[in-house]
């Protein structure tokens, strides 16, 4: 039994929980599916108009569909999140990325029970929920009421002697809804808590990652692009993904997650810099030593992030798992402040280079193996 705490933004809000049994058999049950067009992109997607714009104005422009109050704060469960699924479900399209959902589509439909909680006032109180991921006896029908959505796509390697091996390249898209109104980043009382830095910017990178990716020289081995519901609750769909997943958990040799890269993070060196949770673990972080990358170690080890994202759910299973960051602590994460007029896109568009960089590393670089004592804390963590 693992206890999960959940943050609640409002009141009398439904908490989302996978239910135990994660198999096909509970599809038929789920409330809907998204339309169509998120999971195929639509023949009428618009071209790359953008080709001429800087890295930075594309993430803007990204960001700010991602991060609007049209979205809602992008709760899972809520029609803000199901928007924002289908943004990146035909920004994919856009960019010519292969879907790989369920059945040929960038949708991959994640089966959630919800449960009614009645919370207090304050904006973010938090409470606990029991999720027995070793019970498999199926939930009723009547508690499999909602299907949220990761979004997959995927570039086949080009080698092949190594194409059957896999790079996760993830990022949650999820935040945390609308709840009691607190000031945003201009002083004025705002609900919406838009998420801009924490996923936003992740999402986005991704997005400006698989575009540049497939422009370019195809990768040695295969990148699996997820963008993943649920974090917020507890990984949920990445763990869900873990489950089901695209290529053979076997053959998957790495999982890169990018989080929080909107804001220059002074304790790793300034503008430019980013971070990445578990440098000492494996044998990536000397890679990037030797390659003088721009992406150092996590200057907090006392505040544990590599325990803190979605990686940590790859890495339990055995697979390096990292992740990437420029978060510096900064007031506004998990608050309605935290907008995207707060966003440095020239420091966000120097951290994509260098993500950019990592990805094309453990593309088509030696693979990446655990260091003595990498795993410490991952044997019993759930």
């Amino acid at each position: 039994m693992t206890r999960v705490s959940i943050p609640f933004p409002d009141n009398n809000q439904s908490t989302l929980a996978l239910p135990s049994t994660w198999g096909p058999k509970l599809l038929p049950l789920a409330a809907c599916m998204l339309l169509a067009v998120i999971a195929c992109g639509g023949d009428d997607a618009p071209g790359l108009q953008d080709t001429n714009w800087t890295r930075a104005q594309r993430l803007e422009s990204l960001l700010t569909t991602l991060a609007a109050d049209s979205m809602e704060g992008r709760r899972t469960g809520t029609t803000g999140a199901h928007r924002a699924a289908e943004f990146l479900a035909t920004e994919l399209a856009r960019y010519g990325i292969e879907p790989a959902g369920d059945n040929g589509t960038y949708v991959q439909t994640v089966p959630m029970a919800r449960i009614t909680e009645e919370t207090t006032d304050g904006p973010r109180e938090r409470f606990t929920l029991e999720i027995d991921y070793e019970s498999w006896e199926a939930l009723p029908a009547e508690s499999i009421i909602t299907t949220e959505s990761n979004i997959i796509g995927i570039i086949r390697g080009s080698d092949p002697e190594v194409a059957n091996q896999a790079i996760v390249l993830g990022a949650h898209y999820d935040h945390l809804g609308i709840g009691s109104p607190t000031l945003d980043s201009e002083g004025v009382l705002d609900s919406i808590y838009n998420g801009a830095d924490g996923n936003g910017s992740g999402a986005a990178a991704v997005l400006e990652i698989a575009r540049e990716l497939i422009q370019g020289r195809a990768p040695l081995r295969t990148i699996v692009f997820l963008l993943s519901t649920g974090e917020e609750l507890g990984l949920l769909g990445t763990r869900y993904y873990i489950a089901n997943p695209v290529i053979p958990l076997h053959q998957t040799v790495a999982d890169l997650q990018i989080e929080r890269i909107g804001r220059v993070d002074d304790a790793a060196g300034g503008f430019g810099k980013s971070w990445l949770t578990g440098y000492e673990r494996t044998t990536l972080g000397d890679q990037l030593a030797a390659s003088k990358s721009h992406i150092v170690p996590d200057p907090r080890p006392e505040e544990d992030f590599f325990f803190r994202s979605d990686n940590v759910a790859f890495a339990v299973l055995g697979i390096p798992a990292h992740t990437m960051s420029s978060f510096g602590l900064h007031p506004d994460h998990h608050q309605p402040s935290d907008e995207v007029d707060l966003i440095d896109f020239e420091h966000m568009s120097a951290v994509v280079d260098a993500a950019v960089e990592l990805v094309r590393l453990l593309a088509d670089g030696p693979i990446t193996d655990w260091k003595e004592g990498g795993r410490e804390g991952l044997q019993n963590y759930w």
